[in-house]
C-alpha cells in the first residue's frame, strides 16, 4: 500500500477521533475481539483498507472475505483483535469506508453484468464525479466491481469537453494544439461533424456525450464509412442507466463511463460486533 494512501487513512482516523475517544476512554483496557459482519447480499471492496485502519493501531486482523468476493447476510468480513479503545474508535471509520466501496463496487459490477451479456468487449469506466478525498477509494472501488478507473486527476489524459470547446477558437485547432504535446487525446462531441473533425485529427477517444444508442449508431457508421472508426475509441456518456444500459452496449461503442457509480451511492450495511 503506497505511502500516499495510508497517510490519507491517518486522516480519516484523525477527522473521526480528534483529541481522543472520549467514550471508550471510560472503558477498562483489555483485549477483545470483534467482527465486521454484513447485513445485505453483496460484493464486498475496502476490506484491505479497513485491515490497516486497525492494524495502525496495532490490532491483529483475520480476513474471511477478500476485496471483490460475495458476501451473504450475517456473514463475517473479517475479525478482529486488539484492544479495546483501539477497536473501536476505529470502528466507524473503517465501517464508513467498506460500506461506501462496497456499494460502488456492487453496483458496478451489476452494470458489468449487464453489458458483458450483450458485449463483452465493452468496457465499464468510472469518471472524476467522486467524493472529494475519496478518489483513489472510489475507484478502487469501480475496479474491484469489474469496471476501469479511466483518468485520476486532471494532469494524467487530455479531455476536450464542451466548455473547453467554448472557450477556444474551434475545436480543429484544439485538437490541433493538444496533439502537439501529447500523444492520447480524449474529445467530448455533441455532432458528427465534430466526430469527423476529431477522428481525422488524431483524436484516441471520442466520447459521445448525451447521446441516444440510435444517433451513435449512425455516428459510428459514418466513420466507418470514412475509414476513421478503427483509428479511435468510442465512448458513451450521459444519461446511461440501469434500464438503457444494454442498449448502449449494443451501439457499437468500446467504452460506456457512468458517473453514478460513484456519484450515487447508498451504503452497504454493515456493522461491527464484539464477541
Amino acid at each position: 500500500m503506497q505511502s500516499s494512501t495510508k497517510k490519507q487513512l491517518e486522516r480519516f482516523l484523525a477527522e473521526d477521533i480528534k483529541s481522543g475517544d472520549i467514550t471508550s476512554k471510560l472503558l477498562a483496557r483489555k483485549k477483545i475481539t470483534a467482527s465486521i459482519i454484513s447485513r445485505e447480499k453483496s460484493i464486498v471492496a475496502g476490506v484491505a483498507y479497513a485491515k490497516e485502519i486497525f492494524t495502525s493501531r496495532k490490532c491483529k486482523v483475520a480476513i474471511h472475505k477478500k476485496d471483490g468476493q460475495t458476501v451473504t447476510p450475517n456473514q463475517k468480513i473479517m475479525t478482529i483483535s486488539g484492544d479495546t479503545y483501539s477497536i473501536l474508535s476505529c470502528e466507524r471509520t473503517a465501517l464508513n469506508l467498506m460500506s461506501r466501496m462496497s456499494s460502488i463496487a456492487n453496483q458496478t459490477n451489476t452494470y458489468v453484468k449487464k453489458i458483458h451479456a450483450v458485449n463483452p468487449k465493452v468496457g465499464l469506466y468510472s469518471t472524476r464525479k467522486t467524493a472529494p478525498g475519496l478518489r483513489i477509494f472510489d475507484k478502487d472501488a469501480v475496479e474491484i466491481g469489474g469496471g476501469h478507473k479511466h483518468r485520476m486527476s486532471l494532469d494524467q489524459t487530455v479531455m476536450i469537453k464542451d466548455n473547453h470547446i467554448a472557450a477556444s477558437d474551434s475545436l480543429y485547432d484544439l485538437v490541433k494544439r493538444a496533439r502537439l504535446q501529447h500523444k492520447k487525446i480524449e474529445v467530448e462531441v455533441e455532432n458528427l461533424d465534430d466526430a469527423i473533425t476529431a477522428a481525422r485529427e488524431g483524436a484516441y477517444i471520442i466520447m459521445l456525450d448525451n447521446m441516444p444508442p440510435g444517433k451513435i449508431k449512425k455516428i459510428i457508421k459514418a466513420l466507418e464509412q470514412l475509414n476513421l472508426r478503427n483509428k479511435v475509441r468510442i465512448e458513451a456518456s450521459g444519461g446511461i442507466n440501469h434500464s438503457n444500459v444494454t442498449q448502449y452496449a449494443r451501439s457499437g461503442v468500446d467504452m460506456i463511463s457512468i458517473g453514478k457509480l460513484t456519484s450515487s451511492v447508498s451504503g452497504l450495511d454493515l456493522s461491527l460486533e464484539v464477541n
